[in-house]
């Protein structure tokens, strides 16, 4: 009995999805994207350069990539034909196209520049003068929505990791260290602790800093009573983790009470609500309409959570003007938050897998107050 290995069953996948579309073949320029069906991890440095493309027809496929990447590409992904080019993609992509065919190339146009797309349509039209250049969307993006056991045993381990660090992170918080200090420490913790990377630099926001969702660590130092915004998460095996919590170090004041409840409650609440089927609008719509009640619905302007597995932030996503029906095996953040300006903000943030009738909140990590 032949058994496919996670990388054939995502090529099958999208192979079954080409018979569907306007392109017979699809071009794989992201690079989560092209690792996800391929298992070649080499990274992009930027979005100018690119350590290799996907070619993806009914029939084949091929990974194009330069001459830096060759050994890496062929041994990692065995089931494409590796090609390598000596200058750029488009002078050797005449000679793809024709080998495999290609009439309509289906291409990425949420992630490629436009310089690059020209020449690529000019590349086509070389080897075949009526061939078309048509958007694929995000036909990989929706495959990778919906996670695997082995991504989700991943994603597990991950956030594992993220929550033993944050656990010493609390220990060692103390009035008068500064912002800086404590994501550094963040970050050496998580290497220390074999993480590959962190999967986005820290955030430690502290006293009214605390009031911008995604603040810039400064040199202020951590006050007594103020709430501390920490979020923090690692890239382990590929897969990320992202989680937050709010911290306040000595007694709080009655505002910081007021605000961490409604928060929590916001956020115990959405998390009862997830299950599949849902519109992820509704679930977002249970902790919104939860805080607005509470007289803050001005003060919470970011969506309720978004999917996470190879890149921190993936679909599905979800907000106000956002939706999609949540499905079992979906991995995805609920994170509400209140943001007050001059004085700080709350954020709690939690991982959690979709099931059938519910959710399974991933964290193990129970550092919330009870006021």
């Amino acid at each position: 009995m032949n058994t496919l290995t996670p990388f054939q069953r995502r090529q099958e996948k999208v192979k079954k999805l080409l018979a569907e579309k306007p392109y017979d073949t699809f071009m794989v320029s992201e690079p989560w994207n092209r690792a996800y069906l391929s298992g070649f991890w080499a990274e992009d440095m930027q979005l100018t350069e690119s350590s290799g493309f996907l070619f993806v027809t009914e029939k084949a496929q091929v990974l194009a990539t330069d001459f830096r990447y060759q050994e890496q590409a062929e041994k990692e992904a065995s089931d494409f034909q590796v090609v390598i080019y000596k200058e750029n993609l488009a002078n050797i992509l005449p000679e793809i196209f024709a080998s495999l065919g290609t009439r309509t190339l289906g291409f990425e146009n949420h992630h490629l520049t436009y310089d690059r797309v020209m020449k690529i349509q000019e590349a086509l039209q070389e080897w075949h003068p009526q061939g078309e250049l048509l958007p694929g969307g995000e036909l990989v993006e929706g495959l990778r929505m919906v996670k695997e056991p082995e991504e989700i045993q991943a994603i597990r381990n991950s956030l594992a990791l993220t929550e033993s660090v944050l656990e010493t992170i609390v220990a060692e918080a103390e009035v008068g260290k500064t912002e800086k200090q404590l994501a550094w420490r963040i970050e050496q913790l998580m290497r220390e602790a074999g993480a590959e990377a962190i999967s986005f630099p820290p955030i430690v926001a502290s006293g009214p800093g605390a009031a911008m969702p995604h603040a810039v660590v400064s040199d202020r130092q951590l006050g007594e009573s103020e709430t501390i915004i920490i979020d923090l998460g690692a890239r382990l095996d590929h897969y990320c983790s992202d989680m937050t919590r709010t911290l306040i170090l000595g007694e709080p004041d009655s505002k910081a009470r007021e605000v961490y409840g409604i928060v929590r409650e916001a956020q115990l609440r959405a998390m009862a609500a997830v299950r599949a089927g849902i519109p992820s609008l509704e679930v977002d719509r249970v902790a919104r309409d939860y805080i607005a009640l509470a007289g803050y619905g001005d003060n919470f302007g970011h969506g309720l959570g978004h999917g996470i597995g190879l890149a921190v932030h993936e679909k599905p996503g979800f907000g106000k003007s956002s939706s999609m029906v949540l499905e079992e095996e979906m991995v995805i953040t609920i994170e509400p938050g209140i943001y007050l300006s001059g004085w700080g903000g709350v954020r709690l943030e939690n991982m959690v897998r979709v099931t059938a009738d519910g959710c399974e909140i991933l964290n193990q990590n129970e550092f919330f107050y009870s006021f």
